[in-house]
């Protein structure tokens, strides 16, 4: 008799499974999907999309539509809470969903630094709707006028969204706003210093400027106060603050890393609870723990398929390797990037084009099942 298998989420490391639907069903088994949207947005070409390098429909997959055609159920609601000794999950709506096995790739999301919700004139940079939205504001905001803006964050996220606000002003003829990194006391502070330099002298030759005199101690709509008690007037604020897992498994009482993800063992299997599986940003590979960077969820999506299958058919799995060091490409906008892998590193069109062809070839291989 066929079983129940549940995923959460369309991102990056459910990409083969999604794929191969078909496959389960055709064994007999039932396959729900249970996410917020209709589509997923490829959140590495998001500042390419702020940028206008990319159109929405350039950088999504329709999981929805992927997921009804091959014959499986697709739900459209937030998961909230994980029953796991009725092995159930409840919805926002309150209606709970039971399974035989499970798997996340529920994501993470940008820390809001205890604002409401409502927030005026602050953007996360995820989810990539946000980004949209921020977009829209951009065009508004300096078609006459010259604004301030400020992106909260020290890290890649910052350098790419502040280059690609940059690109879309230049491109639409707008009045360049001031832009402003507020990176806490070091910018992109855990890379090495050629590499941090390289991403620097990009975003400064074109006046975006690197505040590096303390960590924020509030935000506001339209003022931030940092640590020393300096305070600025933005009119856009963007959080570029890290990301954090999906808090549902923390809700739900289970095992987690000390990030808050799911805590898994080689197989990408939860440590307590053996029908749960996940990867992407969403867990803590207990073995190693893993940078959150989607070239690992990438590399557990054939491992993450071939073990949700071994589960439903009782037949063996197959441990997951992280592999060795990865290409890092930052796009920083203006058909500029930084490249690095091992010793190689440059900086410059040649290092956007490189991430331009990568990205625009998975969008293609997957969008392709659609």
């Amino acid at each position: 008799m066929g079983k129940h298998l549940v995923l959460i989420g369309g991102g990056h490391a459910h990409m083969v499974t999604l794929a191969k639907l078909h496959t389960f069903v055709e064994k007999g088994h039932r396959v729900t999907v249970i996410g917020p949207s209709d589509h997923h947005y490829y959140s590495g070409m998001g500042p390419g999309m702020l940028g206008r390098t990319y159109t929405p429909t350039e950088i999504r997959f329709a999981t929805r539509h992927v997921v009804e055609k091959q014959g499986a159920a697709f739900i459209r609601e937030k998961a909230v809470e994980i029953l796991a000794g009725e092995k159930k999950v409840k919805l926002a709506s309150g209606e709970t969903v039971g399974y035989d096995f499970i798997s996340f790739n529920a994501g993470s999301h940008v820390p809001r630094l205890d604002l409401p919700e409502d927030a005026k004139d602050v953007y996360a940079v995820k989810p990539i709707e946000r980004l949209m939205e921020a977009q829209a504001r951009i065009l508004e905001s300096t078609a006459q006028n010259k604004i301030n803006i400020g992106i909260l964050g020290g890290g890649p996220s910052s350098a790419e969204v502040s280059g690609n606000i940059w690109q879309l002003v230049r491109d639409a003829g707008g009045t360049m706003p001031h832009i402003t990194i507020f990176a806490g006391k070091r910018f992109m502070s855990r890379f090495p210093d050629n590499v941090r330099s390289k991403v620097e002298r990009s975003l400064t030759r074109r006046d975006i400027k690197i505040n590096t005199s303390g960590y924020v101690k509030s935000v506001q709509s339209r003022k931030l106060t940092l640590s020393s008690n300096e305070t600025q007037t933005l009119d856009l604020i963007f959080l570029a603050v890290g990301v954090k897992p999906n808090p549902i498994f923390n809700n739900s009482g289970l095992a987690t890393g000390p990030d808050g993800g799911l805590r898994v063992n080689e197989f990408l299997q939860s440590v307590d609870y053996p029908e749960m599986f996940g990867g992407g940003d969403c867990i803590y590979f207990e073995k190693q723990p893993l940078d959150k960077v989607g070239v690992y969820a990438v590399r557990q999506n054939p491992v993450l398929y071939h073990n949700l299958m071994a589960a439903l058919e009782d037949t063996p799995m197959q441990a997951f390797d992280p592999g060795g060091d990865y290409l890092l490409i930052f796009n920083l906008g203006g058909g500029k990037g930084v490249l690095r892998k091992r010793r190689l590193l440059f900086g410059g069109k040649i290092a956007f084009t490189v991430k331009d062809y990568i990205d625009r070839k998975f969008m293609k291989e997957f969008q392709a099942i659609e």
